[in-house]
């Protein structure tokens, strides 16, 4: 059973390669138009295009319905057990950055929530305080100095980066889900975590303005940088020495202002 996982897992990652190698020869937007992080744009947005497909046929459909039959406290409870499974990830790529102490705090948010949290359906460990940062193989990816590579949208999967695609596989090992021995409640349960994920975007889509591909590519960027600084965006630009705002009460009087 070990090595069918390694194998699979295998497979998922030489497939990604396979896709990203394709996306080099797909792209049909000219040079000039491209966006920097975005140079496969052409490829992506058909990929992107194909999801949506599948989103509004299958997806979004499946997911209201959820939302209409399934009580709040209920839909709370299934985010909180699923959230619950990810601390392990979130110790292991701790560890591996060098950040023991978010480590211990999901090792005691997993240990707090699978006990008195009835297996994490109730997220005891925050009415505690007891919060950390959720870290993957992608983060670790970047702390160890990986460039995050041209962005990447993947089929089901959708917006990703060259660097996050090479930590999916070791994210889907590490994640308890994948080692469930039963195959009705390995795919019973992944389709239920899938539905509760799109469940909670049907609000935040209200947000999205203007080009949806350019709106969601620029806040999954935006937001997987923060991910991986830990929120440290670098220094103000408006604190730089580049900009002088140090004026001379003499350069101006009442009369600039007048109407």
């Amino acid at each position: 059973m070990a090595y069918e996982r390694t194998g699979s897992i295998s497979r998922i990652l030489g497939a990604f390669m396979a896709v990203a190698m394709l996306a080099g020869c797909a792209g049909n937007i000219p040079v000039e138009d491209r966006h920097p992080d975005d140079p496969w744009e052409g490829f992506n947005r058909q990929v992107f295009a194909f999801n949506e497909v599948v989103d509004r046929a299958v997806l979004k459909p499946v997911s209201r319905g959820y939302r209409t039959v399934t009580p709040q406290p209920v839909q709370t409870g299934v985010g909180n057990f699923f959230s619950n499974l990810g601390e392990i990830r979130t110790v292991i790529n701790s560890l591996l950055q060098g950040k023991p102490g978010n480590a211990g705090i999901a090792t005691s948010r997993f240990l707090i929530n699978t006990t008195v949290g009835i297996g994490g359906l109730w997220d005891f460990a925050t009415h505690m305080e007891i919060t950390g940062r959720d870290e993957d193989f992608g983060q670790t990816l970047g702390v160890w100095g990986l460039t995050e590579g041209p962005y990447l949208v993947l089929p089901f999967l959708g917006p990703s980066t060259v660097r996050d695609t090479a930590g999916l596989p070791l994210d889907a090992y590490t994640y308890p889900l994948t080692h469930v021995e039963d195959d009705k409640v390995r795919y019973g349960l992944t389709a239920l975590r899938i539905v509760d994920i799109r469940a909670g975007f049907l609000d935040q889509e209200e947000l999205i303005r203007g080009d949806r591909y350019v709106f969601i590519r620029d806040a999954y960027l935006q937001r997987r940088r923060f991910e991986v600084s830990d929120g440290e965006l670098g220094d103000d630009p408006f604190t730089s020495d580049d900009y002088d705002f140090d004026f001379d009460d003499t350069d101006f009087d009442d009369s600039d202002f007048a109407d």
